[in-house]
């Protein structure tokens, strides 16, 4: 005799009946006792609030500090559900430096049949982070020289950009969340 999970050679052809015969809600209630879903790499509980300080800003793009700092706040909302606090008053504590912006470093060009050139342009961002858990004094993530690239076509440096802090937003979600 076969388990509820174990639907053997049919089992493609069970789900495809039962998700065309009673419907996707169904199907999902139907198959919940053969697969489970855990959390998992989130914070903890006690966790909720954070304070980000400004990125102390090394390089001759200002607008970049505003940029990452933005993004940042964002992303600790949006995928740590971490709400903003005053630094005496915040569990985590974020602070950093940008260290680093290369631009316009030429990643590949290429030529169409009507011979105009069509170049691809990188730009690199680094930056140093430290988040603190202030009610452990444990450092949580300590990074230097957090490094990445966004590649743009040319006159396209902000979509570039973009793509480099992306990319640092989520190096620094995995970071914190594989302390848990």
């Amino acid at each position: 005799m076969q388990g509820p999970c174990s639907f053997g050679r049919s089992r493609r052809t069970f789900i495809r009946r039962v998700i065309r015969g009673l419907g996707l809600g169904v199907a999902a209630v139907s198959l919940s006792g053969c697969y489970g879903f855990s959390g998992g790499g989130g914070l903890p509980r006690n966790l909720k609030t954070v304070a980000i300080q400004p990125f102390d800003n090394q390089t001759a793009s200002p607008e970049l500090q505003r940029e990452l700092f933005d993004e940042l706040r964002k992303t600790l909302r949006e995928r740590l559900n971490l709400r903003e606090a005053p630094e005496a008053r915040a569990d985590l504590v974020v602070r950093g430096t940008i260290a680093k912006y290369d631009v316009d470093i030429i990643a590949g060009a290429s030529a169409d049949a009507n011979q105009t050139a069509n170049n691809r342009r990188r730009l690199q961002i680094t930056i140093d982070i430290e988040i603190l858990d202030q009610t452990t004094g444990r450092s949580l993530m300590k990074r230097s020289n957090l490094s990445r690239e966004g590649q743009y076509a040319e006159g396209g440096e902000v979509d570039g950009r973009r793509k480099a802090i992306e990319s640092i937003m989520a190096d620094i979600v995995d970071g914190v969340q594989s302390q848990w």
